[in-house]
């Protein structure tokens, strides 16, 4: 595996995922809100936002990535190796989407956010930082 390929293309891969969600109004959590609140003033734009990344996705997925046997930098692929839905998918997931609703942001766009300054975005990330450390240690505590 060339190691630096890698991190190169992690890298460029993260930071245009990080400007794309930026430009979009993904990284803006009234817009999101905006698109959540189905009931209220709903504002319907992020959906061209998901369908233009699925029509650019979805012809290099189906033509470069799954006919390999083999990633390009790595030695095999990272698939989950867990296929059960169980009560600690059903509670994280139910948690995430409440989190997602309140904050109108999820991780991906609060990384994002950062540069941008927005100190509720900042209460956000640090507050997500804090939870998935409690989280962590609470399962080492539990598996112990």
């Amino acid at each position: 595996m060339n190691k630096i390929l890698f991190q190169l293309t992690a890298l460029f891969s993260g930071l245009l995922f990080g400007i794309g969600m930026v430009i979009s109004g993904m990284a803006n959590p009234t817009k999101v809100i905006g698109f959540l609140d189905i009931t209220g003033v709903w504002d319907p734009s992020l959906i061209f936002v998901m369908g233009g990344a699925l029509l650019v996705f979805m012809p290099g997925y189906f033509l470069l990535i799954k006919p390999r046997q083999q990633p390009l930098n790595a030695t095999e692929f990272c698939l989950a190796k867990n296929r059960v839905i169980d009560t600690k998918l059903l509670i994280g997931a139910t948690l995430f989407g409440i989190g997602w609703g309140i904050a109108g942001i999820c991780p991906g766009p609060a990384v994002s956010s950062l540069a941008l300054g927005n100190p509720d975005v900042w209460v956000f990330f640090i507050s997500m930082m804090v939870g998935l450390g409690v989280m962590n240690i609470w399962l080492k505590v539990k598996n112990n």
